[in-house]
Order: C-alpha cells, then sequence, then structure tokens
C-alpha cells in the first residue's frame, strides 16, 4: 500500500504552513498554497509535488483549477474526487472573493464599468450565458439572473424569460449581458435582433433595456456606447 505524504515530511524550508506562519501567505508560490489545502500527497508524492503537477497541465497556471471540471481534474495522476471537489471549490471561492470585491468599486450607469464586474465570471466560460442585471429607479443592483446557457456559439432567450425575472425584482431597468466564448464581443445579427425585441417590450412595461453588454476576452461591446439603444 503507498504511503501517503505529508508536508510535515519536508525539510523545514520546503513546509508552506510554517513558510505562511512566518512570511505570509503572500510569499507562497501557487504549489505550496495548493498543497496547504491538499494537507496530503498520495503514491510516493508529497503534497507540494501534487500541485506541481496540476499547475504543469493545462494553462499551466493556477487557472486549470477553474478551466477544468471535476472529471479532468480526476485524471491527473493523483487527484481523486475528495481533491478534485476541492479544487472546484477553491475556484469558485476565489471568483465570488474577485467579484465581492469589484462590486465595490461598479458604477452600474458606466458600460465599461459593468463589463470589468462581469468579466472574469463569464470571459472563460465555453458556452455563452445570459444574464439579466435589475436595477431600481436610483441605479440600485437589484440582484443578476441567469436566463440561458446555451451551445458554444448560441444562446436563446426571449422577452418573456427577460422580463419575467425584471417584474419578479421591481425593476425600473435592466442591462442584458452575455458572453461570446470566441473571445470576439462583436455582436451577430440575433444579438442585434434579440436587444431590439426586449427594447420594444420594455418599452410597452415601463422597464427601460439601458444597455446590452456582450463580453469578450479582456474586451467588450456596449449596445448602449454604439448609440444602438435609446438614452
Amino acid at each position: 500500500m503507498h504511503k501517503h505524504l505529508t508536508v510535515k515530511e519536508l525539510p523545514d524550508s520546503e513546509r508552506p504552513y510554517e513558510k505562511c506562519l512566518h512570511y505570509g501567505p503572500q510569499r507562497l508560490s501557487d504549489a505550496e498554497l495548493l498543497a496547504v489545502i491538499f494537507r496530503t500527497g498520495t503514491q510516493g508524492a508529497t503534497s507540494i509535488e501534487l500541485a506541481r503537477q496540476i499547475l504543469a497541465e493545462g494553462n499551466r497556471n493556477l487557472l486549470n483549477l477553474y478551466s477544468y471540471d471535476c472529471k479532468r481534474l480526476m485524471e491527473i495522476p493523483g487527484i481523486g474526487m475528495v481533491k478534485a471537489v476541492q479544487l472546484k471549490c477553491i475556484a469558485e471561492i476565489s471568483r465570488r472573493i474577485a467579484q465581492a470585491v469589484r462590486i465595490q468599486r461598479v458604477v452600474f450607469d458606466q458600460p465599461a464599468s459593468i463589463a470589468d464586474y462581469y468579466m472574469e465570471r463569464l470571459r472563460h466560460e465555453e458556452k455563452e450565458q445570459v444574464i439579466v442585471c435589475m436595477f431600481d429607479s436610483k441605479c440600485h443592483l437589484l440582484g443578476d439572473s441567469v436566463l440561458s446557457i446555451g451551445t458554444s456559439n448560441a444562446s436563446l432567450i426571449s422577452p418573456r424569460d427577460v422580463f419575467i425575472q425584471a417584474l419578479r425584482a421591481q425593476a425600473i431597468s435592466i442591462i442584458l449581458l452575455h458572453n461570446h466564448p470566441s473571445g470576439n464581443p462583436m455582436p451577430s445579427r440575433e444579438d442585434a435582433r434579440i436587444t431590439e425585441r426586449v427594447a420594444a417590450c420594455g418599452r410597452l412595461l415601463q422597464i427601460r433595456l439601458a444597455d446590452h453588454i456582450i463580453i469578450g476576452d479582456n474586451n467588450y461591446y456596449s449596445f448602449r456606447e454604439k448609440g444602438l439603444l435609446e438614452p
């Protein structure tokens, strides 16, 4: 039976726990941070060696935790179901912390600020997601809701889907967002068509479509900035 090696069996200079206590977590490498979470290695490899194997895959950095699903992580030697779940939870915690920090400085009447807030949430997604953001009369965010998760190149929504959520939230205005997995945020004909339909329905319901923002890879397209929506 293989022995599961722990960080305690490493020399003092290689123990991430002690290093963190003495110098702070910012001094730990990516592999050392993962080793602290793992606590134990497996099948003759220390936790740090196991962490290095994860970081050597794919993107060759911590983005592997986000881009790989549990099944893909479990294909890495030494990663079982428990460690795969741990890694996915770390990635999700990191995403939520980053989003919580960004929301404190987001200005929801500026397309660039909104795009920045949703960028990390959407730019790595392999399928299109459509989100509706809902606002009160003072442009305070009431909440957002995922309307659709589509294929790799298309998402299908209807104005009905949008305004069910908006009416429930008692929104005065809304903003639509969706991502383009290709990384190119330029709108398709269907993007323009759904924008026109939602805007028209919003006028009837007195719920203004303030913008439709398409998220690419570190870039975005705003229908409002392009003058394609009424002010």
